[in-house]
């Protein structure tokens, strides 16, 4: 059964995180996958597939019946001002 150990890579050591393997000083190969950050490109095909349904949610006209001024009425909780 394969056991999976988490660890920092600071440099080239690794720091165990939880479970540390007892390997004595062995010299032991390792595999390790690195998960690349987001990169730009990423961002922008999330930024235009967030558009694309924004867009289609405009076209369906789903919210044409709230009246934005009575919306903003019920959402708003307005207090009354100290000394006023």
């Amino acid at each position: 059964m394969l056991k999976t150990f988490r660890a920092w890579l600071k440099g080239s050591r690794l720091e165990w995180i939880d479970d540390v393997p007892t390997l004595g000083e062995q010299l032991i190969p390792v595999h390790v996958t690195l998960l690349e950050n987001e990169s730009v490109l990423d961002k922008k095909a999330r930024g235009q597939r967030m558009a694309e349904i924004l867009e289609k949610i405009a076209v369906s006209q789903s919210m044409t019946d709230i009246n934005p001024v009575i919306w903003q009425q019920e959402t708003r909780q307005d207090r009354s001002l100290p000394g006023r």
